[in-house]
């Protein structure tokens, strides 16, 4: 009787992390993004030779429209990416030609940075396509955090075999990402930080992410300006949009 009661105990125990982990995901959603968002953003691509520098636009209205408008430099300007619920449009103005990405092009390298299609148009969702857990707690840079770690789920378009994520355990506000490849190893670190008022929310406003084993390759955005919880009709995420937008 004893063991029973210990197993329905463990059980429950467990039952009560697996749901919190998915409540904290969401809460870190509506912080970060709210019912939808529109920023302006610098990205810097790292590299020991050279630093690039682009500007861009981006839209986003809960998990199925985003829309990413590409402002400077002047060669790249126009380049567009659109995401409508599970389809993904790149348009490329200097041969104007609109291209669907297939799935398996949601891995590659966003414009030569270290960020790949999937995290600037956000197809994979972590609540849909990842089974949640949370592990524990952590210090991270004197800041308390749910350390949750994520597993694909079968059928998802997932290119990493496990992400840790860390969130504030009083703001719920992302702090760290780590995503590991198939044999277990650390692929790349994303680390967000310099918190600050945009658009009348608290969160971090500058995004680094660190390749491994890439010495002196990072890639940083920072949020410049920014908008939540704006009104966006769902056909503003449009391949017309995307071809004529200034």
């Amino acid at each position: 009787m004893k063991f029973f009661s210990l197993s329905l105990l463990i059980f429950a125990l467990s039952a009560t992390y697996a749901q919190n982990a998915e409540q904290i995901i969401r809460k870190m959603e509506e912080k970060m993004r709210g019912e939808s968002a529109e920023l302006e953003m610098r990205m810097q691509i790292i590299r020991p030779r050279y630093t690039r520098i682009m500007q861009m636009k981006t839209w986003a209205k809960g998990q199925d429209y985003s829309l990413v408008i590409i402002t400077d430099p002047a060669r790249d300007r126009g380049t567009a990416f659109l995401k409508r619920k599970k389809e993904i449009w790149n348009y490329v103005p200097n041969v104007d030609r609109t291209i669907k990405l297939p799935p398996n092009m949601m891995s590659q390298s966003w414009m030569g940075s270290d960020f790949t299609n999937d995290d600037l148009v956000r197809e994979s969702s972590v609540i849909d396509d990842f089974d949640q857990r949370l592990i524990g707690t952590e210090i991270l840079d004197g800041t308390e955090c749910f350390v949750l770690e994520l597993i694909p789920k079968p059928g998802s378009s997932v290119v990493f075999s496990k992400v840790k994520v860390w969130i504030g355990k009083e703001d719920y506000l992302h702090r760290r990402s780590e995503n590991y490849g198939d044999k277990g190893e650390l692929v790349s670190v994303i680390q967000n930080s310099n918190i600050r008022n945009l658009g009348g929310r608290m969160i971090p406003t500058r995004i680094e992410i660190i390749p491994q084993g890439k010495s002196g390759h990072k890639t940083v955005i920072e949020y410049l300006n920014g908008q939540f919880n704006r009104p966006i009709r769902d056909d503003f995420f449009s391949l017309q949009n995307l071809k004529n937008f200034r």
